[in-house]
């Protein structure tokens, strides 16, 4: 660097010498490409000091009377050693709240802790800007999401369940479940409801536990709730998390103030503790830059105790059943009457589940306008043009048979649990008669083996029929009765599917392969293998329950071999084995598959 201000300064000097020896001062300056003011100002300083004027001189001015003075500027630097992850708009409100008058401008901030060596200096990205939007009141608007990678002391994930008041950023939900089910995230949400009040709308992302949308469609739970309490319920496009950036903001807050520097918390209950005292410390202590350093406490206000009497929350018999999952929000809302007076006429029933005698179980419901129909979490679609028809389940853990009339419309793998079946049951249910399923004679069954393609089809006496779309690319066996198709597991002949025979029966007898049927098929088998993805955490979930393999698994296929107590993963360093937690049945076989992600360049 010195050798480089001496050759400017020997460039300088041969220009003034050329001027003194009675050269032009134009001339000169063009000849060394500086502007013949310039030029003048170095002869200039050359007879006022000789060579050393020809040096350049510092730009500061004498005196900066704006200047953060020295006691301003160890201030700032203590709080930002205390506090590394204050920012300079937060240092700035902080020294104001010190009685620090006027406090320093955010620039000064900043220029304070760069110069300490506290703070990187930016590398001048130029961030993307959105479009920043919020409701004009409080309770106008809830952002609600899920939040997962919390791991316990015996190494179990919890999910949490989040909500914040689009106005006030103020945090309604903050509840901490090991199983981030629909049932879990609703009475999460009622919690809050009870103790806040009921918004005009709610913001969610696609999740499943929020919506049918992309699923079987028809309602979910927490539709119902929302519908029943006159909530609007808002969707985000999908993969758009800037819709709901509020409540996203909420979580990077949470894991840097929070879960970041937190080591595993021994269970659940200590977790929520933690959560509370954080979530207090939040919306009543730490100012918020979007609120003008204001706190989110100030700016929120719950629905009045005259507007809660005039419209009392109507809540499904399912949750006002169950206990309030916080005693201090059941004790500040005034009880509530019998469930029974918010359940329709025809479902009133004074069974409980524990009087349920074991075995199938039969029940009706009646089709909705969309024709989807949906029992216990599942749709079952019937159409639009059988809407007001009255349909007969009879269902058991193996199969569920939909009867119009007594006459059977279709049979499907049963999704239902012996609790779904006590609870159907207790729900206006019956003991169920034998099965509609047509019998056939001994020498009326044959079987064949066929491989489903990837639409789930089958093909049989020139034709192709719907096994299903699950099945693509498996090897079935198909036993054929005169009415009916049963689908089977050629090695364990465990029923996957059932479906109507719509072939003559003499072709039946001359398909290919054809062969007399083995016993009859097996409802259960244990262990079952599936094939599951592991997401960016290294979890995966099998029949509702969520197991860790940790972040060295992500994105890997993992094969796991269900039975009734344990689930067993085959890893690369050994298989790992955990008890079941869950009696849920297995819906899925093969892994799903990752978002394609177009990369723009």
């Amino acid at each position: 660097m010195a050798l480089v201000d001496m050759s400017v300064v020997e460039q300088r000097y041969r220009a003034v010498l050329a001027v003194l020896a009675g050269g032009s001062v134009t001339e000169v300056a063009r000849e060394v490409g500086v502007a013949r003011q310039t030029l003048s100002g170095w002869v200039s300083r050359y007879r006022e000091s000789g060579l050393g004027g020809l040096v350049d001189r510092s730009r500061r001015p004498h005196s900066s009377p704006s200047q953060m003075s020295a006691q301003v500027e160890v201030l700032v630097c203590e709080l930002r050693r205390r506090h590394p992850r204050w920012g300079p708009v937060r240092l700035a409100h902080e020294a104001g709240l010190r009685g620090i008058d006027p406090p320093p401008s955010r620039m000064g901030v900043y220029r304070a802790l760069v110069r300490h060596g506290l703070i990187e200096p930016g590398a001048g990205r130029r961030k993307k800007v959105y479009r920043r939007w919020q409701r004009e009141a409080p309770m106008e608007l809830w952002q609600l999401d899920i939040v997962g990678g919390v791991f316990l002391a015996d190494g179990r994930e919890v999910k949490v369940v989040t909500g914040v008041d689009d106005h006030s950023r103020f945090c309604v939900i903050a509840k901490a479940v090991v199983r981030a089910t629909g049932r879990a995230v609703c009475l999460a949400f009622v919690e809050a409801l009870r103790a806040f009040g009921a918004p005009g709308e709610v913001l969610t992302d696609n999740g499943k536990q929020f919506t049918a949308r992309f699923g079987h469609g028809g309602e979910v739970l927490f539709d119902r709730i929302c519908r029943d309490n006159a909530i609007v319920h808002r969707l985000t496009q999908p993969r758009s998390p800037t819709t709901t950036g509020k409540v996203e903001r909420f979580h990077q807050t949470l894991r840097r103030e929070l879960l970041d520097d937190a080591g595993p918390f021994e269970d659940l209950e200590a977790f929520q503790a933690a959560l509370d005292a954080w979530v207090e410390q939040y919306n009543t202590a730490r100012p918020h830059q979007s609120l003008d350093m204001a706190v989110p406490a100030d700016r929120f206000s719950p629905v009045g105790a005259a507007e809660r009497e005039l419209l009392p929350l109507r809540l499904p018999a399912i949750l006002t059943a169950a206990p309030a999952p916080a005693a201090d929000a059941a004790a500040a809302t005034p009880k509530r009457k019998s469930s029974d007076e918010d359940m329709p006429v025809d479902r009133r029933s004074t069974r409980t589940a524990a009087s349920w005698p074991g075995g199938p179980v039969e029940f009706e419901r009646v089709v909705p306008a969309s024709g989807n129909l949906g029992v216990a979490g599942k749709q079952f679609w019937l159409g639009p043009a059988r809407a007001g028809q009255v349909i007969t389940f009879w269902a058991d853990v193996n199969v569920i048979h939909l009867l119009v009339g007594g006459a059977r419309l279709k049979s499907l793998r049963s999704h239902l649990s012996t609790n779904d079946l006590a609870r159907l049951f207790a729900d206006g249910g019956r003991p169920a008669g034998p099965s509609p399923l047509p019998q056939a004679e001994n020498d009326a069954v044959v079987e064949v083996e066929r491989t489903v393609n990837k639409y789930g089809m089958v093909s049989l006496a020139g034709r192709y029929l719907l096994a299903a779309e699950i099945l693509g690319g498996r090897r079935v066996t198909i036993r054929i009765e005169e009415k009916t198709l049963m689908f089977l597991d050629p090695d364990t002949r465990q029923l996957l599917r059932t479906r109507p025979n719509p072939l003559i029966w003499q072709k039946c007898l001359m398909l290919r392969g054809a062969r007399p049927a083995g016993p009859p098929p097996v409802p259960e088998r244990s262990p079952i293998t599936v094939q599951r993805r592991a997401n960016s955490f290294g979890v995966i979930m099998v029949a509702r329950q969520t197991v860790s393999l940790g972040r060295l698994h992500a994105g890997q296929v993992v094969t796991v071999h269900v039975s009734d107590t344990t689930l067993t993963i085959d890893l690369d360093e050994g298989p790992r084995t955990v008890h079941r937690t869950t009696d849920l049945p297995v819906r899925n076989v093969k892994a799903h598959r990752p978002y394609k992600v177009d990369h723009v360049s």
